[in-house]
């Protein structure tokens, strides 16, 4: 009904609009035309302004109402920005929490006591406001880069006997593509259950073709909010940036990377790709595949619950905790900038940031500044060439900010660097599908791992050192100098950030 509403202001805006200005009515018909043109515009700024955001959100989209109407509520319907914190995903969230009230009574670990007060809280945090338990009973093995991840998957892959279930916002049915699609392919032909979500704005590369030949062979293939059914509903600028791999509930995989050849450094516009993902036993494999299963039953309607698969057990000794969040407007919204400003905030020594995106809300940039003050060793490190114009420039449109704060900037040089990795004190840290921006904050749905005192926190640390060696420190002095053309794209840029 909603929708509905909105089609129609959107379509009185137009008509309106053209009736009034476009046209040699006559005058008292202009005169009804204008009225109406102008109390559909005030209606949608009084509901904008029920909504309680921030003075400065409202006033922007306010502004941009009022002096852009017809445009300016196209662009705000569609951009998402109405129902963030409204109905779209309302029944999504309910199967969301029936799913994760059944992973918390399975998961009983304990051994909170080992962590400091910081570490208990952000856990605590997690399980209260995100709703998924802390597992001591879980492994984790870093993969860095496609080379390793993609080895790890396909033997992943090959050796299960009883289900596959992956998600991903990328799948190309390229080299690395078409080797796994083969391999799910043989899997369904011997009766393995394989289930695989793909994101329609991410996947859309991926052919007719290859889609059809995993469903003749048994595949099952669910398209996350299709493009062509979203428009008119406004989900199309939601989408699903996770990065979800199950297998027989002994073996998952969650991370960085996508499907497709440019992943492994093959694609020759772009080059050396840097990346990490993660290597999961255990557990805590429950919860990715909760995230998993909810979001299969809210695109099929197929409700699989989740005992039926259950999961192994299968590690003996403490290895430290390992927790889940999966965030996204049917999640707690905002989670995962309160768990990365948690984070931020309670670092005594280091906070170590690598994002290939970085778009800081005021709360994130505030939460730095305040522990470089305090003697935080905070740096950040992101991609010297971005894949995009507006991310590239976005992201530095913050770098005067920051140096004068005393945060330490590094460009990574060798390559594109999509990694997603937080690391405070060298003891806990996120990895996942979640950048630093507006985007993966509020609008994606995305999926982290949190690592507290595991090995995988030692071999993060580990790699960001060796990475810094292929990267070049941003000078306060000289960045300052750079040229007005420069200067002019980083403001221009910034002016996207609620979109990037």
């Amino acid at each position: 009904m909603k929708q509905v509403r909105q089609i129609f202001f959107v379509i009185l805006l137009i008509v309106s609009f053209c009736v009034v200005f476009l046209t040699a009515y006559p005058f008292w018909i202009k005169t009804l035309a204008l009225t109406i043109y102008v109390s559909v515009i005030f209606s949608v700024c009084y509901v904008l302004m029920l909504e309680n955001r921030s003075p400065y959100k409202t006033l922007l989209w306010m502004y941009a109402i009022i002096f852009f109407p017809v445009i300016g509520y196209m662009f705000f319907v569609y951009s998402g920005q109405l129902q963030v914190k409204g109905h779209l995903f309302e029944k999504k969230r309910e199967e969301n929490e029936e799913y994760l009230q059944g992973q918390l009574m399975q998961i009983s670990s304990t051994g909170l006591n080992n962590l400091s007060e910081e570490e208990r809280f952000i856990s605590e945090l997690i399980t209260n406001d995100a709703h998924f338990p802390i597992s001591f009973t879980s492994d984790t093995q870093v993969l860095k880069n496609g080379s390793e991840t993609f080895s790890a998957i396909k033997d992943g892959l090959k050796q299960a006997q009883s289900f596959i279930h992956m998600e991903y916002y990328t799948f190309r049915d390229d080299g690395i593509g078409e080797e796994i699609i083969e391999i799910l392919i043989d899997k369904a032909s011997k009766g393995v259950e394989v289930k695989v979500i793909y994101d329609d704005v991410g996947s859309l590369k991926m052919s007719n073709q290859a889609i059809s030949r995993m469903e003749e062979s048994g595949v099952k293939t669910a398209c996350f909010l299709p493009v062509k059914r979203g428009f008119f509903n406004q989900k199309i600028n939601f989408r699903n940036h996770r990065k979800i791999i199950v297998v027989d509930g002994k073996t998952g995989f969650v991370g960085g990377l996508n499907i497709g050849d440019e992943y492994l450094g093959l694609d020759p516009n772009i080059g050396f790709w840097r990346d990490t993902h993660l290597l999961v036993k255990g557990e805590v494999i429950g919860s990715l595949h909760a995230i998993f299963l909810a979001d299969w039953s809210y695109l099929t309607e197929e409700h699989l619950p989740l005992k039926s698969y259950g999961f192994a057990k299968d590690v003996k000794e403490p290895k430290g905790g390992v927790q889940v969040v999966a965030s996204g407007p049917d999640a707690n919204r905002g989670i995962m900038g309160d768990l990365y400003f948690t984070m931020i905030s309670s670092a005594k020594q280091s906070v170590w940031i690598a994002t290939p995106y970085f778009v800081p809300n005021k709360d994130i940039r505030t939460a730095l500044a305040m522990a470089a003050k305090k003697g935080v060793n905070v740096k950040l490190m992101v991609p010297e060439v971005s894949d995009g114009f507006l991310t590239q420039y976005g992201t530095r449109s913050y770098f005067d900010e920051l140096l004068d704060k005393g945060i330490d900037i590094h460009m990574y040089r060798k390559g594109f660097m999509h990694q997603k990795i937080m690391i405070v004190d060298g003891r806990y840290a996120s990895i996942g599908t979640a950048n630093v921006d507006f985007r993966s904050l509020n609008l994606n749905f995305e999926v982290n791992l949190f690592l507290f005192r595991t090995e995988s926190v030692k071999k993060l640390v580990h790699n960001y050192e060796q990475d810094l060696k292929d990267s070049m420190r941003v000078k306060s002095s000289p960045y300052r100098n750079r040229g007005f053309l420069v200067r002019s794209k980083e403001s221009f840029a910034r002016l996207f950030s609620p979109v990037l």
